[in-house]
Order: C-alpha cells, then sequence, then structure tokens
C-alpha cells in the first residue's frame, strides 16, 4: 500500500473516530475513502467495521459518566442491538451488496427529520404526561416495546452497512425517550460499538480473507485518538449544538451516499 493511502486511511479513521463520538455516521468518511482508493464495496463494509471499533470503545468510555442511570432501559436495548446486528452481518453475506444501500438515503432523511422535531415530541409527551397525572419522566410499556424493536431494526441495518446508525439511534431516542441529548448520544455509542464488534467478529470468522487487515489496522488506530477527541469536545456541546451537528453530519453524509 502507498504511503499516501495509508495516510489518507489513517486521516480518515480519526475523523470518522471524533464524529461517530459526537455524532454518529463516521462511516460516511471512512467508506466512501476506502471506495475512492479502490476497495470493493463489500470488503471496504467489513474493513471499516473491524477497524471502527476501536474508535466505539474511545467514544464510549469518553462518555461512561452520561451511561449512569440508563441500564433499567438499556438492559432491553443491549440485546436488541445485538441480535439484530448479527441478523444483519449474515445478511451481508448472503445478500447483493446494493439491497440495503438503496434505502439509506430514505432512512437517513426520516431519520434526521426525528432528530430536528425531537424536541417538540418530547415537549408534548411532557405535556401530556403532566395533564394526565404521570411523571414525565415514566416511559410506558409501549413506548419501551417501540425502542427495542427500532434497537433491533437499526441494528440489523448497522449490522448489514454501518454508515448513520448512530443518527437513527438518536432519532429514534428522540422521539421515544424523555433524556437529555448528551445521555442520548452516550447510549448510542454504547449501541453503535456493539453493533460494530458483532458485525466485526462475523466478518472475521465468515469472511476473513475478505477483509483487508491493513487497512482495517490504519482505521483503527485513527479512529481510536478520534474517539478520545470527539469525546472530549462533544461533552461540552449543548443540547442544540449536538442536533445541529448531527443535522449538519447527516445532510452531508446524505449528499455523499446518493453521490457515490
Amino acid at each position: 500500500m502507498p504511503v499516501s493511502h495509508m495516510i489518507l486511511i489513517a486521516l480518515a479513521g480519526v475523523g470518522a473516530g471524533a464524529i461517530n463520538a459526537v455524532v454518529g455516521s463516521g462511516t460516511l468518511i471512512t467508506f466512501p475513502t476506502l471506495v475512492a482508493l479502490g476497495y470493493p464495496p463489500v470488503t471496504a463494509t467489513m474493513s471499516n467495521a473491524v477497524g471502527l471499533v476501536a474508535g466505539g470503545v474511545s467514544g464510549t468510555w469518553g462518555y461512561r459518566r452520561e451511561l449512569r442511570g440508563q441500564w433499567h432501559r438499556l438492559r432491553w436495548q443491549i440485546p436488541a442491538s445485538l441480535i439484530g446486528a448479527g441478523l444483519g452481518a449474515w445478511l451481508l453475506l448472503h445478500l447483493p451488496a446494493k439491497v440495503f444501500e438503496n434505502v439509506v438515503p430514505v432512512l437517513l432523511v426520516m431519520a434526521l427529520g426525528l432528530v430536528v422535531i425531537g424536541p417538540r415530541i418530547q415537549e408534548w409527551a411532557r405535556r401530556r404526561a403532566e395533564a394526565s397525572g404521570r411523571s414525565p419522566e415514566h416511559v410506558s410499556g409501549r413506548k419501551m416495546a417501540a425502542l427495542v424493536f427500532g434497537t433491533f431494526a437499526i441494528g440489523i441495518y448497522g449490522g448489514y452497512f454501518t454508515a448513520a446508525q448512530g443518527i437513527m439511534l438518536i432519532a429514534a431516542m428522540s422521539a421515544l425517550l424523555p433524556e437529555d441529548m448528551q445521555r442520548m448520544n452516550a447510549a448510542k455509542n454504547l449501541l453503535s460499538l456493539l453493533v460494530n464488534i458483532v458485525a466485526a467478529v462475523a466478518y472475521t470468522v465468515v469472511a476473513f480473507d475478505r477483509i483487508s487487515w491493513e487497512a482495517a489496522g490504519l482505521i483503527a488506530v485513527g479512529s481510536l485518538i478520534g474517539g478520545f477527541l470527539g469525546a472530549h469536545y462533544g461533552r461540552r456541546l449543548s443540547p442544540t449544538a449536538l442536533r445541529a451537528a448531527i443535522v449538519m453530519v447527516g445532510a452531508i453524509g446524505l449528499y455523499r451516499l446518493v453521490a457515490l
């Protein structure tokens, strides 16, 4: 591999790790970079998923304080993510690569819309809860079931094509939970990390020879650094600034996906 390619892939890893920690969709940097350098799409997807595990670890660790008090919900979301990711990885290994890519732009538009109107949905839910005498912090059984199902569906998507799964998770939680943005971002980092781990293990076991380990290693080193940087600075953003960052990065990612 030329040194110039190595530098580009490592820098893409830094950017992806930072963006994943703050927003999600860092794959929209590394995946196009690998494809542009001549890697086949499936090889790029697998190598990217393996490499970004390191960035997911550093980003999740950086947001560990915001995870406190969320385990009553995450104990249901975590299994949903793991099972969905396993199914998504299986689909990638058995279905044509374009099957999910064709619907990614539509899903991303819907997710960005939910991120934008999330505060209004939360405010509406708060007023409705107070009117009925319930605590605004209460999450009904129906909402929990919807959240777990949504987490499972996003896990399938993430195991197949990791791009923008973080934005979709934030969108689902924004619509269903009375949570602060930074706490939702912490949960998103953990769930995205688990999806990437499952996908990476599946690809390694089943398609070891189809992964570019050189590219995956460079992405891992870069994303590990980027995850620490993203978590350090992302935790300082206000909820409004964080939502704006999500929408901006998502819109850029949408353009890049359509242009691929």
